[in-house]
C-alpha cells in the first residue's frame, strides 16, 4: 500500500500549481525511492540539495541501503549519493557493501551501484572492495551483470591491486574471448593493462585467432585488435585475414573482421584485397560474382567501395560493373540497391541497409565506449538512464526485495 503522500506526489507531481521539495517528503524517502517517480524526483533534488537536506534524506535511506541497490528504482538514489553526496556519506555506504560485493556485482540493479561506487570512492576503498571478488573472478567476468563491474575495475583500480585478475585470465585468455561477457573483458585488459598484461593476452590470442575470427564472439576481439591493437599484433591478423579471404568474406562473423581489416589495414593491404576479389581463379569463378551473391560478402564489397579512392576505386568499379549488370537480372535486394547506389548506377533515394540487418551476431553486451564489440547496452551499465527507467531486458532479473515493510513494485517505464 501506497502512502497519502505519495498517492498525492503521483497525482500533483507534475502540476504547475504544486511544486514539491525534499523537505516536503521527509520520513518518506525510502518508499519514495522504491517508487518509479518518487525515485526520479529524488534524484533529480539531490543534484542540487544542500548539506542538510542530503543529510536528512540519507538518514532515512541509510538502513536500507542494501535492499535499495538491489531494487529497480532505488538503485538510482543510492547512485545519485556516490556522485552528490558527502565523502562521509559515500564511506558509510561503500562500508554497508563490504562482504556483499560478489552478491551485489551479479545482481542485475546493484551492480550499476558498484560501477558508481568504484568512480567516487577513495582508492582505498577501491582496492578493499574489489579485493572481495578474487574467489569468484572467473566466475563474475562470465556472468551477465558482474562483467561490467570487472570492467570498471579494469579502467579504474590502480594495476597493483588487481593482480588475481590477470592471474585468473591466464591460461583462459582463448575461452574468454569466445565468451558473451568474458571478450568484454579480454578487450578491457587490451585498452587498461601494462604493456606485459597485452603481451600475454596477445600471445594466447594469436595461438587461437583462426578460431576467434569465425566465433560468435571473439570475432569482436580480432577486430578490437585490428583497430586498437600494436602494428606487429595487427599485421599478423590481418594477414591471416588475407590468407583466406574469400572463405572468410562468406562467412557471418568473420566478414565482420574482414571489414575491419578494410577499414584499418593500410593502403597497400587495400590493393592487395582489391586484387584478390577481382582475379578469376584457376576453375574460372570470379571471386566478385560470388561475394556480391553473398548475403556477407556482399557487405564487404560495399565496404571497399566506401574506403577505396581515386584510381584504387576506379579499377574496382570498372571490374563490379558488368558483375553487376549480370546479377541485377536475376537478384533484388536491399544489398543490391546499396550496391547500385555506391556505384552511381542509379539516382534510387533507398538508403543503405546495414551489416546488422542480415548479418547480426547474436545480441550482446560494446563495452561502455567501443562500438566494434559487445556493447554494455545491457541493463547493467552505469551509463543506463539516470532517472530511475531501468533498461528494458533488466526486468528479466526478476523483482526487488521487499523494503522494510514496503511493498514495491517493479513498474514498467513510462
Amino acid at each position: 500500500m501506497r502512502s497519502a503522500l505519495l498517492d498525492e506526489f503521483r497525482v500533483n507531481g507534475n502540476k504547475s500549481n504544486k511544486r514539491y521539495e525534499l523537505r516536503d517528503i521527509y520520513n518518506h524517502a525510502v518508499e519514495f525511492s522504491g517508487d518509479q517517480h518518487g525515485s526520479r524526483f529524488i534524484q533529480q533534488k539531490l543534484e542540487s540539495a544542500n548539506s542538510d537536506e542530503k543529510e536528512q534524506i540519507f538518514r532515512e535511506i541509510e538502513p536500507n541501503a542494501l535492499q535499495l541497490m538491489k531494487d529497480v528504482f532505488g538503485n538510482y538514489v543510492v547512485q545519485k549519493f556516490f556522485e552528490y553526496g558527502s565523502q562521509l556519506q559515500k564511506k558509510i555506504l561503500a562500508e554497508k557493501m563490504k562482504g556483499k560485493v560478489v552478491d551485489l556485482s551479479v545482481q542485475v540493479y546493484a551492480c550499476r551501484v558498484v560501477q558508481k561506487a568504484l568512480e567516487h570512492i577513495l582508492v582505498e576503498q577501491q582496492a578493499e572492495l574489489t579485493r572481495e571478488l578474487e574467489p569468484e573472478i572467473l566466475r563474475v567476468i562470465k556472468d551477465q551483470n558482474g562483467n561490467h563491474v570487472v570492467q570498471k575495475i579494469i579502467e579504474l583500480v590502480p594495476r597493483q591491486y588487481i593482480d588475481f585478475i590477470m592471474n585468473a585470465v591466464r591460461g583462459q585468455v582463448t575461452p574468454l574471448a569466445s565468451h558473451a561477457y568474458g571478450c568484454r573483458v579480454i578487450q578491457r585488459l587490451l585498452e587498461y593493462g601494462t604493456e606485459a598484461d597485452k603481451a600475454e593476452i596477445m600471445g594466447e590470442l594469436h595461438a587461437s585467432a583462426q578460431i576467434l575470427i569465425t566465433d560468435q564472439y571473439g570475432n569482436y576481439v580480432a577486430q578490437h585488435v585490428i583497430q586498437n591493437g600494436e602494428l606487429e599484433d595487427r599485421e599478423r591478423i590481418i594477414q591471416l585475414v588475407m590468407g583466406q579471404l574469400l572463405t572468410l568474406s562468406k562467412h557471418k562473423f568473420a566478414s565482420n573482421v574482414v571489414e575491419k581489416c578494410i577499414e584499418y589495414g593500410t593502403p597497400a593491404q587495400r590493393t592487395t584485397i582489391r586484387e584478390q576479389l577481382t582475379t578469376t581463379g584457376p576453375d574460372g569463378n570470379n571471386p566478385l560474382q560470388q561475394m556480391m551473391r553473398d548475403q556477407f560478402g556482399n557487405y564487404v564489397i560495399q565496404k571497399m567501395l566506401g574506403q577505396l579512392q581515386g584510381e584504387e576505386r576506379d579499377l574496382l568499379v570498372e571490374e563490379i560493373k558488368p558483375q553487376f549488370y549480370s546479377l541485377k537480372k536475376s537478384v533484388a535486394s536491399r544489398q543490391i540497391q546499396a550496391l547500385e547506389k555506391l556505384l552511381g548506377l542509379s539516382g534510387s533515394k533507398s538508403e543503405s541497409s546495414t551489416q546488422s540487418d542480415t548479418n547480426s551476431v547474436a545480441e550482446v553486451p560494446s563495452l561502455t565506449h567501443e562500438t566494434n564489440s559487445p556493447q554494455t547496452s545491457s541493463p547493467p551499465s552505469t551509463h543506463a538512464s539516470a532517472v530511475g527507467v531501468p533498461s528494458t531486458d533488466a526486468t528479466d532479473k526478476g523483482s526487488s526485495n521487499p523494503i522494510h515493510g514496503v511493498s514495491v513494485q517493479v513498474q514498467d517505464a513510462e
